[in-house]
């Protein structure tokens, strides 16, 4: 059996049902926990499961980045980042709010989770925070 615990949220995870029973039954003794159910959304992640396994997917959060950028409506591209981008930290004009910026490349690097294809271009992108 495993517990992953990120804050005040936890998933209990095992192949004996039995045991993960009696463990949330401990728990429900000594704190006043909701529980969920089958695991579905954790962290901005959605969680499938299928006969192959568990499938990760960030759709929504990758939606929510795009809102928030205002790029919802933006031509999707096949490449992630050009090869010889050519940027520089002298290309272009200073950003008046650099904070965005950097929430921004912060929320790209969770994105990696289950996209690590964008990992070169968030890298790039991270170089001029």
């Amino acid at each position: 059996m495993g517990v992953l615990v990120y804050v005040d949220d936890l998933i209990i995870v095992g192949n004996n049902p039995t045991h993960c029973a009696s463990f949330k039954k401990y728990l429900h003794q000594c704190f006043r926990i909701k529980d969920l159910g089958p695991l579905k959304y954790f962290l901005g992640i959605e969680v499938t499961r299928t006969n192959l396994g568990l499938f990760l997917c960030q759709r929504k959060y990758a939606l929510d980045i795009l809102t928030e950028c205002g790029m919802l409506g933006s031509r999707p591209s096949y490449t992630p980042m050009e090869q010889n981008h050519g940027l520089t930290a002298t290309l272009g004009s200073w950003l008046e709010d650099a904070s965005r910026y950097r929430r921004l490349i912060g929320r790209l690097i969770y994105l990696t989770i289950t996209r690590p294809n964008l990992s070169y271009s968030v890298h790039a992108l991270a170089q001029f925070m």
